[in-house]
């Protein structure tokens, strides 16, 4: 009996497999990315924009050559992801902030686009988020966060959502084909920083009051699909979440802990609660499992 798996939110038969070995077997001079291209145009995996989706196919890949089903070559860089991504910069200086947000404003949320902007954006991350930055994978937005004049104040982080989350699915009240068909249509705030020294009552809820009526337009704008719900997760032991509440995101309920290798035993994970924003104009596709 043919083996079915489930990788990077894709069925992946042993046909499949074989195919690749064929295609890596064929072409012993391809790099890695040439390789996740070629199997993007033949399974026809692009998104709503019509552009091929090969980080997600290299990340397929990727999990197939470490679970032994393919041997892929060597990549062109000898770094992964999270070297590439440690920031060599220094610190970045910005100015301390202790003011009224009536008196910073209007707010400026900024799209990052050019490679100054993401030096910057990487360097906030790694030295003041206790998460760090590793760069995401697959569809994301990418903003900076600047008061009236132009002095930093943060950034923030939407990627793509988690691939099943009970309290976030019951919440949907989606199935199974539902929950794959309306995935892309969730963006995940994956970082939220804003800079140790800028001390602004309520600049955060603010803040996610403003990205949330401009970051469906976007993911459309980027990616060719709008975004009908946003979540992200709170680690219970560190945070409140008071800013989402604040901001109107509800509440659905918290992980167990357990990770995708670590689903049962004790929790392998801090337990985080879930929190959604629903976009009202275009949430209903998700519920009714429509696109």
């Amino acid at each position: 009996m043919e083996a079915i798996r489930k990788v990077q939110g894709r069925t992946v038969t042993d046909k499949d497999i074989k195919t690749i070995q064929s295609i890596i077997a064929s072409n012993p001079n391809w790099h890695r990315t040439r390789i996740s291209q070629e199997v993007c145009h033949l399974w026809n995996w692009k998104n709503d924009a019509g552009k091929l989706k090969d980080i997600a196919a290299r990340a397929m890949l990727r999990k197939l050559d470490k679970d032994n089903l393919i041997d892929l070559p060597a990549p062109v860089r000898s770094a992964n992801n999270g070297y590439r991504y440690q920031s060599k910069q220094k610190k970045p200086k910005y100015q301390p902030i202790v003011e009224k947000l009536s008196a910073i404003q209007p707010i400026q949320i900024k799209q990052v686009k050019t490679q100054e902007q993401a030096r910057l954006f990487r360097s906030l991350l790694t030295h003041f988020h206790y998460l760090g930055y590793s760069g995401p994978v697959g569809e994301n937005l990418r903003y900076l966060v600047y008061d009236s004049k132009n002095r930093i104040l943060g950034c923030l982080l939407f990627g793509a959502p988690a691939w099943r989350v009970a309290s976030r699915d019951r919440y949907i009240g989606w199935d199974e084909a539902g929950r794959r068909k309306g995935l892309s249509r969730i963006a995940n705030n994956m970082r939220f920083l804003i800079l140790p020294e800028v001390k602004v009552p309520h600049l955060a809820s603010h803040l996610l009051g403003k990205i949330s009526r401009r970051v469906s337009a976007d993911w459309q704008d980027k990616y060719g699909h709008p975004i009908a719900l946003l979540e992200t997760y709170v680690e219970n032991n560190r945070f409140r979440g008071t800013c989402y509440k604040a901001a109107n995101w509800i509440k659905t309920g918290e992980t167990t802990g357990l990770t995708r290798n670590h689903r049962i035993g004790k929790p392998k994970a801090p337990i985080k609660s879930v929190w959604l924003y629903p976009l009202s104009s275009l949430y209903h596709t998700l519920a009714s499992g429509g696109q």
